[in-house]
């Protein structure tokens, strides 16, 4: 999508505020012992009253209002009854949601405490991706330049990225062009352009940086059990200071 009008500011501003503040009240009332669907259920409940839908079952059926992944589930994990947290549980909430035809998108990670070093190291590396995208989404950026600089930041801490996930374009449905990879691909000579819409998204993985969809078509679970923690911001590109529209007080992103 590309803004075009006042009322595509706002209507993404809205929805970005909707998606980061569900992402903020699920992280903050995540805890050991309770379950993903609690969780989700809590995701819900802020949507419904906030009047969005929830994008992955608008746009593909997914069984849950949001994702929620549990240590070697690296994405689109399926929130359940059965599947309770853990102390010490790599968690990760992957909020996208639509109201009047606008579509965001945004995700972050934590540690249920107690935290271990290497996953609050894997964390904060993770972050820093996110934020050095963020740094480089100026108009004239090859989406390929930001791909390269993510992997390097990733090799350099020790780790690989998924390179079956990444950043696209959002806002008229939940996953449009341009792409936006976590690593160097030459053939993406996309160029990022004012006013375009789209998602920053670094996975970071401490393993091989290979995954698998399990048997029930959704989760995407690592193939050698390793940990991947994830980032997500929508963003508006806006000149020198692109506009976070997912970005809320106290959020995790």
């Amino acid at each position: 999508m590309r803004i075009e009008s006042d009322k595509d500011l706002r209507g993404m501003t809205r929805i970005g505020q909707i998606c980061g503040l569900t992402l903020k009240l699920m992280l903050d009332s995540a805890e050991a012992g309770m379950s993903t669907r609690d969780l989700d259920d809590i995701g819900r409940d802020f949507m419904n009253r906030a009047g969005a839908v929830s994008a992955p079952i608008q746009a593909y059926g997914f069984p849950g209002y949001t994702c929620i992944s549990l240590n070697d589930e690296a994405a689109h994990g399926i929130p359940r009854k059965n599947r309770l947290i853990q102390p010490g549980d790599l968690l990760n909430v992957d909020v996208s949601a639509v109201l009047e035809d606008y579509w965001g998108d945004t995700g972050a990670s934590i540690v249920v405490p107690p935290t271990r070093p290497q996953l609050k190291k894997l964390c904060s590396a993770t972050r820093r991706a996110l934020e050095l995208s963020i740094e480089m989404a100026r108009p004239g950026q090859r989406a390929n330049a930001i791909g390269r600089a993510v992997e390097r930041l990733a090799r350099k801490n020790g780790y690989r990225t998924l390179r079956q996930l990444g950043g696209h374009g959002v806002g008229r449905h939940i996953h449009e062009k341009p792409s936006i990879p976590n690593y160097y691909n030459r053939r993406n000579r996309d160029v990022l352009e004012d006013g375009m819409v789209l998602t920053l998204e670094p996975f970071f993985n401490a393993g091989r940086g290979k995954i698998q969809t399990e048997a029930d078509g959704w989760t995407l679970r690592t193939t050698d059990g390793s940990l991947s923690a994830q980032y997500e911001h929508t963003v508006i590109i806006n000149g020198a200071q692109p506009i976070l529209v997912t970005q809320v007080e106290g959020g995790y992103v």
